[in-house]
């Protein structure tokens, strides 16, 4: 049966998400956004022989384990048969740096090699095209297979019998086994040489990678793992950070809440930046901002869109695809996202509080160009003529629209930090400009997003439901920790959206009904705002808990059922991500108070 315990494997092209019997279940190709060639993730629970799938079954298998290589994205799976049979999977997408340049094929290795016994394997290797309506036309050679897909043709090069493979024959595995998928070009070395050289190089890399990592005393493990994750959920090329890599995996079960992340939301940069600089990612960080400044340029001082895709196309037309049944059969599967069309207003200051890093991080080589501030500024002018209109909010309300107050929240802080990136450029006007529009709209949020009643502020103004976003204001510099509004608003939240130790965005019914499950992020926000309040014995003991909740291999999803704590929603969530690196930063002891 579909569930969220996978594994992933990536190297900023492409990524490939593999279950715990080491089967690929959901792969893109040849980048995030593409058709999937592997598609099974997204099939019927009971549908385990349509294409989409890679698998290499150890005939009478007993039971799995399964790790990663320490501080890297390579993932190993040991399969263990009822005689005694031990094989061992090696999995992962070759990165590393070659000729001045990062490597990055499309291309997924896999070597498979008996640890005891005489265990016996068969390989299934089926390819699906179109959102996995066929299978991919076959053609083949002595040592290869090629699968000709929609999107791209992909060829296997394998020590293994071409026979073997085509006819998916069960075969004794006397000898190391490997396989090498990927373009359609002849590879010029074998197969285990070709393996062995990308393997040790992709294995060198990841770990220097982790080790220049900034990293806090505590929870280190759960944090590189979030760290390589937020690598992989980056396309290279581009230097957008996807939400997710999949789509359609639904927040709750049978909800109709199926979307598809495999975009780059603007409402997400300013958290992932952040994680970035506190991790001293700053290459990622520096590639993740040139593409946000490119976006703010295309617009050329129009309104943003709340996503674009990876190459920065706002255009995501949504539709349903009919060929898949959906994970754990509970579709729709979509493709493409309409929110995209939405007005977003907070995607203002989510920008600007994003390249504000820009102006102020001495290590970024382009920092603080004057034509960067003028572009922002479009943006501030935007956000100060908006942040008291309807919208449709954070959480992209269909139905809708209210003048959400974390929306005009983020306005405000998008003239805000104009405010002291001009006085930091030496544009005293400006500077004074900034903070004088920040202020007028400080006053009116805080006038009109008061709920007195409830003695909290609240969703939208003049309404009285509860929104976790709030929770962010303190960080956000809105409002102080100590501030008796704040400390109230916490409150009010807490007792009105935490379900057990797990924080929902909203209570009120939306466009689905009433939400069923958690929100992942809105979590983490609550641990920082109680610490920010000084609650920090709580926010470290629901920590330490949300952390419990990740799948074996340290990865998260975007939502949780509070109640069994089964990850919903599409994998692996960047925000999720990001918030684990945050909070842990946020919360874990010096290492001068640890040493």
């Amino acid at each position: 049966m579909s569930n969220l315990n996978l594994g992933l494997i990536g190297n900023g092209r492409i990524a490939s998400l593999v279950d715990k019997q080491a089967v690929h279940v959901w792969s893109c190709m040849p980048q995030f956004d593409s058709d999937p060639v592997f598609c099974r993730l997204l099939r019927a629970d009971d549908d385990d022989e349509s294409p989409g799938f890679f698998e290499v079954e150890v005939i009478d298998a007993d039971r799995s384990e399964q790790r990663y290589l320490t501080n890297t994205a390579i993932l190993e799976t040991t399969l263990y048969d009822v005689d005694g049979g031990v094989v061992r999977i090696t999995d992962l997408a070759p990165r590393y740096e070659y000729v001045g340049r990062t490597f990055t094929p499309m291309m997924l290795l896999r070597r498979v090699e008996a640890l005891a016994g005489t265990p016996r394997i068969r390989v299934k290797l089926r390819p699906a095209k179109n959102y996995g309506a066929a299978a991919c036309d076959v053609t083949y050679g002595s040592n290869h297979i090629r699968y000709i897909g929609a999107d791209t043709t992909a060829r296997l090069t394998t020590n293994a019998a071409v026979t073997h493979v085509l006819d998916e024959s069960a075969f004794v595995l006397d000898q190391p086994v490997y396989f090498i998928l990927g373009p359609d070009e002849t590879v010029r070395e074998s197969a285990g040489d070709s393996f062995h050289s990308h393997f040790r190089s992709t294995q060198a890399y990841w770990q220097s990678w982790s080790r220049g990592l900034s990293i806090p005393f505590e929870w280190q493990q759960a944090v590189i793992r979030a760290a390589i994750t937020l690598k992989l959920c980056t396309f290279e090329d581009t230097g957008a950070v996807v939400a997710a890599l999949t789509t359609s995996i639904p927040e709750s079960a049978d909800s109709g809440r199926n979307w598809d992340y495999r975009f780059c939301w603007l409402r997400d940069s300013y958290f992932v930046v952040q994680a970035l600089n506190r991790l001293g990612a700053t290459k990622t960080m520096e590639g993740y901002l040139r593409y946000i400044i490119n976006i703010v340029a295309e617009a050329g001082g129009g309104d943003l869109r709340p996503l674009y895709g990876i190459s920065a196309r706002s255009g995501l037309t949504e539709e349903s695809v009919d060929s898949l049944a959906g994970y754990k059969s509970m579709g729709p599967v979509r493709r493409g996202n309409e929110a995209y069309l939405q007005t977003q207003h907070d995607v203002y200051g989510s920008v600007i509080l994003s390249a504000t890093q820009n102006f102020f991080d001495s290590r970024l080589i382009n920092a603080g160009r004057s034509t960067d501030f003028k572009l922002l500024e479009g943006l501030g002018t935007l956000a100060a003529q908006k942040f008291d209109q309807p919208d449709a909010g954070l959480w992209e309300y269909r139905g809708r629209q209210r003048v959400h107050t974390f929306s005009s929240v983020m306005c405000w802080a998008a003239c805000d930090r104009l405010s002291k990136i001009a006085a930091h450029v030496g544009a005293s006007e400006r500077a004074r400009y900034w903070r004088v529009t920040a202020q007028k709209i400080k006053d009116v949020i805080l006038e009109r997003a008061w709920d007195d009643d409830q003695k909290s502020f609240t969703e939208s103004f003049g309404r009285p439901e509860m929104d976790a976003s709030l929770l962010t204001m303190c960080h956000l510099g809105f409002i102080a920790g100590d501030d008796p509004r704040f400390v109230s608003t916490v409150d009010s939240i807490g007792r009105q959206l935490l379900r057990g130790k797990h924080m929902f965005r909203y209570a009120a019914a939306d466009d689905f009904g009433e939400p069923e499950n958690a929100f992942n992020i809105c979590t983490f926000w609550y641990i920082d705002a109680l610490a920010n309040i000084g609650r920090v014995d709580e926010a470290r003991e629901l920590f330490e808990h949300i952390l419990s909740c990740r799948n074996p291999l340290g990865l998260m999803s975007e939502d949780i059922d509070p109640k069994t704590g089964a990850l919903w929603g599409n994998f692996p969530q960047t925000y999720s991500m990001a918030g684990i690196i945050n909070a842990a930063v946020r919360l874990s002891k010096s290492w001068h108070e640890a040493l």
